[in-house]
């Protein structure tokens, strides 16, 4: 694992961007059920925490994609469109940020600043999970006539040591390579090592993460 991941894995325990149920667990939008939360924003109150985050983000987009690469950052509505602002201005590129679905009054537009046709997109956002999010944000951006080529996240809903990539793998079946700083692995890796997490969170995120469809149900929580 990399020193970056572990480092960022921590400083999401350290801030509480991770929290653990303790009588119900969390819904997701996509209806799974999981012992734990992450909430990525939470980092933002953080400035050197922040600062770590945006300058590794920007280290990643040129070792992992090149700036040259790159003619457009965006932030997807909404927890993306802060780091996507912090990453485009360390790039030195031009930032848009993509609503859900078109507003429903005014131009009725689904982005906000300028993107014209044929440019190459990175979508920068604060966590990935199934990617299913990134891809009705791909939409818009197909919509105006240019690619998402590559989508950089803080976290990963994933595991290495487990295999386990399925944001991923649904991104790069639609020809979008993704990129994160950290992923459960890190996470896990830190809270082991500092006690932020108990066994038992430990198992449970694990069984989580193996079978995230029916966690629940095995848990009695359906």
């Amino acid at each position: 694992m990399s020193d970056a991941g572990n480092r960022i894995g921590e400083m999401l325990l350290e801030t509480g961007a991770i929290a653990y149920y303790k009588e119900r667990p969390f819904v997701f939008v996509s209806g799974r059920i999981s012992p734990v939360y992450i909430d990525c924003r939470r980092l933002l109150s953080f400035p050197e925490a922040r600062e770590a985050i945006i300058v590794e983000m920007a280290r990643k987009a040129d070792s992992a994609i090149g700036r040259d690469a790159i003619d457009v950052v965006a932030g997807g509505e909404t927890a993306g469109i802060p780091y996507a602002a912090l990453v485009a201005q360390k790039l030195g590129k031009p930032m848009i940020y993509i609503r859900k679905q078109p507003k429903g009054y005014g131009g009725t537009k689904q982005i906000e600043g300028i993107l014209e046709a044929d440019k190459r997109v990175l979508l920068v956002e604060d966590l990935i999970t199934d990617g299913m999010s990134k891809l009705r944000f791909n939409i818009g951006i197909r919509g105006a006539g240019s690619k998402m080529t590559d989508c950089l996240c803080v976290f990963e809903y994933g595991s290495d040591e487990l295999n386990l990539h399925e944001g991923k793998v649904n991104l790069a079946e639609h020809g979008i390579a993704s990129h994160a700083l950290a992923n459960w692995d890190h996470v896990l890796s830190a809270g082991r090592g500092k006690n932020y997490l108990s066994d038992d969170a430990t198992r449970q995120i694990l069984d989580f993460l193996k079978d995230p469809e029916n966690w629940g149900r095995k848990m009695g929580f359906v």
